[in-house]
């Protein structure tokens, strides 16, 4: 399928059905953060990412990276591609870009959420060659197995696939870590079936850390 046929990878913003311009004012707010900001890393996504900033591990771990966070709650393929396309890519050149976004993708696929993805990866290389991405795999969601976790599953491994073809992208899928041995999802990582705790975002940060100090150390010696 190719992307124009893929309605997860036509860039579109959020429409205000709420009438208080919430989305686009953060949108347009972004924008202007690039223009002071040289972020060595830089996150964009739905609400997993905009959450991790009022947490611990950001001030711990990746706020001393340099990093930036452009989260958005609620934003699919659709809207990330479109913030990139409009102005939340102009001025930066991080060294490395962490991608998380496709569950919010109801409507769609999994063949056509992880074209999605990768219609902002590919986006996000023409703009940034020299940029690493590291692609965060979809996590599980709802207390028990149901048809959306099967999906977001689906979505990771094409993305898997997808990812194992480009050269300086990385594919980190940590699903895993958050089902239990009964099948079910802990509040104690989610507080809602979806959304991360504390802990949950523990769980996370640290191997997301590891790789992105392995790629800034790589990128530091390519450069010397």
């Amino acid at each position: 399928m190719s992307v124009g046929l893929n309605p997860a990878a036509v860039p579109s913003p959020v429409e205000d059905i709420q009438g208080d311009a919430r989305w686009m004012s953060q949108h347009e707010h972004y924008v202007q953060d690039c223009k002071d900001a040289e972020p060595d890393v830089w996150f964009i996504g739905d609400s997993m990412i905009h959450l991790m900033q009022q947490h611990e591990v950001w001030k711990d771990l990746f706020s001393p990276l340099h990093a930036l966070n452009f989260g958005l709650a609620g934003d699919t393929t659709c809207n990330v591609l479109w913030r990139i396309q409009n102005g939340e890519l102009q001025n930066i050149q991080p060294k490395v870009v962490v991608l998380w976004v496709g569950t919010n993708n109801l409507q769609h696929t999994a063949e056509q959420v992880a074209g999605g993805v990768m219609a902002i990866t590919e986006f996000i290389m023409s703009q940034l060659p020299h940029a690493k991405i590291i692609i965060l795999g979809l996590l599980p969601r709802g207390e028990y197995q149901n048809p959306l976790r099967e999906k977001n599953a689906e979505v990771n491994v094409l993305l898997r696939s997808h990812v194992s073809l480009l050269d300086h992208v990385h594919f980190l899928d940590l699903s895993s870590e958050f089902i239990q041995s009964d099948g079910s999802i802990s509040k104690q990582d989610m507080f809602d079936f979806l959304h991360l705790t504390a802990a949950g975002y523990q769980t996370l940060a640290k191997p997301l850390y590891n790789l992105l100090l392995e790629i800034l150390d790589e990128t530091t010696a390519e450069n010397c």
